[in-house]
């Protein structure tokens, strides 16, 4: 997709905390301005994969009041239990990560939208919430039911209009494991230094779920699971459907990485690419009511502005369904990233 500038740090091997870190704090105490800029000193962002500042997300403009929080747990893509893991076994801190975000963003309302395949996670929270005013819900299970967009219309029967983001409708997303670095930098002291990460695939020997420091690479991770039992004919950063194939495992774990998979030959639909055929199956898939094919078309030749202005290029949420049903084997989100990324530079961004 790109380059940019990166730093290699060299480890002195011990391990150990700098000076004033961690710092326990009573958060009840803090004002909104106050957990805010712990929350931005901390280098919190979306865990959800998006990466989307944190700090900026909870201060929404005046003009765009907001009545409700959602804690999206819905984890819809194949492989991915690394938000279901937290839910189990850092409930405490996921509640009081959310509470917090309640307090800075003053709302009443305030839903955790659980997939109905993780019934064991949905027992647990609604436990743990108990007395907090807090609501937890189970939805369907069908992908992508975690797109932020597909959560708020299913918990609330509200659509964000093209163009615009959730809280334009009064509503913000965060990811659960979001809410638990909240929790970790604001009561504990404790910066965005480490995820959890699903390791899995079938070229992975035993697949699990690791808690990595940012930087770990990916060769160290597959490592801890055994290595591999195969070679891999794909190596994806993050779900099979949005993630990003990786062409060596010599990269490391950024924070929106939510996943390491690992595909065998069998596993991987891939071969040659075909022109579109025109089938519509693309858009028959699209949850957003999309035309992909002519979307990867106007990418594929870079008509940016078309793809803007006629085909809302950027109301596309990448979830990759069109490419998964596409019987040319067409790598449409390929394309559709490719003009979003040229949109952003024409854009001065």
């Amino acid at each position: 997709m790109g380059k940019c500038l990166a730093i290699a740090i060299e480890s002195d091997g011990l391990d150990e905390w700098a000076e004033g870190i961690p710092t326990e704090r009573d958060w009840q105490k803090l004002d909104q301005a106050e957990i805010v800029e712990i929350i931005k000193n901390a280098g919190i962002v979306g865990l959800g994969g998006a990466t989307f500042p944190t700090h900026i997300k909870l201060t929404p403009p005046r003009d765009n009041p907001v009545d409700t929080l959602i804690i999206n747990a819905a984890e819809c893509e194949p492989y991915l239990t690394a938000d279901h893991r937290i839910m189990l076994e850092y409930t405490e801190r996921v509640v009081t990560g959310i509470l917090i975000i309640k307090k800075i963003l003053g709302v009443n309302n305030v839903i955790v939208g659980i997939e109905d395949n993780k019934m064991n996670a949905v027992k647990a929270m609604t436990q743990a919430v108990a007395g907090t005013g807090i609501k937890v819900a189970a939805v369907p299970t069908r992908y992508p039911q975690g797109a932020e967009k597909t959560l708020i219309k299913t918990l609330l029967k509200r659509e964000v209009p093209s163009g615009k983001l959730p809280m334009s409708i009064g509503v913000v997303v965060q990811n659960v494991g979001t809410a638990a670095a909240v929790c970790d930098a604001v009561r504990n002291g404790v910066p965005l230094i480490e995820r959890i990460v699903t390791v899995s695939g079938g070229a992975i020997k035993e697949p699990k779920n690791l808690k990595l420091r940012i930087g770990t690479t990916f060769a160290d991770a597959i490592e801890q699971c055994g290595g591999f039992k195969v070679p891999p004919q794909k190596i994806i950063m993050g779900g099979p459907l949005m993630g990003m194939a990786q062409y060596t495992t010599d990269v490391p774990v950024i924070k929106g990485v939510s996943g390491i998979l690992a595909f065998t030959p069998e596993e991987v639909n891939d071969g040659p690419e075909s022109p579109c055929i025109r089938c519509g199956s693309c858009i028959d898939a699209c949850p957003m009511g999309l035309n992909p094919s002519m979307l990867s078309i106007l990418g594929e030749r870079s008509f940016v502005e078309e793809a803007l202005n006629e085909y809302h290029l950027l109301d596309c949420m990448e979830c990759g369904c069109c490419t998964f049903v596409c019987p040319a084997k067409r790598k449409i989100i390929h394309y559709i990233r490719y003009a979003k990324k040229k949109a952003a530079q024409k854009g001065g961004k």
